[in-house]
């Protein structure tokens, strides 16, 4: 065997030997996935399952923007913001919904608290946006009218 050969597949071995625990051994990380909570059917028990409680609160400084007329419910462009402080998640429900909880997002200390989305809507219903700063929900909530329904319809 040339050297130049013994080298390389010495080094391809002694990467694989040190890359081969970690694969073999590692434990599997996947994003959490509340499925309880998307399977709920009703709004006040998803948001109870998601925060537990129904505590929810109004405020201006949570910003949804939604349109009031969406031509087509399979896409329906949703952005949420917000200027409160220690921001823990955004959540977004759809009311009329088979499943309320249409999507949620866990967000750090160094996210900026802002999504953008696309929902599916089957009818026309309230759009609420929940915005959990501290032990408190925040929610702003908007109307949006479907002309062609996304879920099935």
């Amino acid at each position: 065997m040339k050297r130049r050969n013994f080298i390389k597949n010495s080094m391809l071995f002694a990467g694989i030997l040190t890359t081969l625990p970690s694969v073999l051994f590692a434990k599997k990380s996947y994003a959490a996935w509340p499925k309880t909570s998307f399977d709920i059917k009703d709004l006040t028990d998803s948001v109870k399952s998601v925060y537990g409680h129904n505590n929810l609160e109004e405020s201006s400084k949570v910003k949804l923007k939604a349109p009031s007329i969406a031509e087509n419910g399979a896409i329906v462009p949703i952005n949420v913001s917000t200027s409160l402080e220690n921001v823990d998640s955004i959540m977004i429900f759809v009311e009329n919904n088979p499943q309320p909880l249409s999507s949620g997002y866990q967000l750090t200390q160094l996210a900026e608290p802002s999504i953008g989305t696309r929902l599916k809507m089957g009818k026309t219903s309230n759009v609420m946006a929940a915005v959990k700063s501290g032990d408190k929900v925040y929610t702003s909530t908007q109307e949006v009218k479907v002309t062609i329904g996304g879920c099935g319809g």
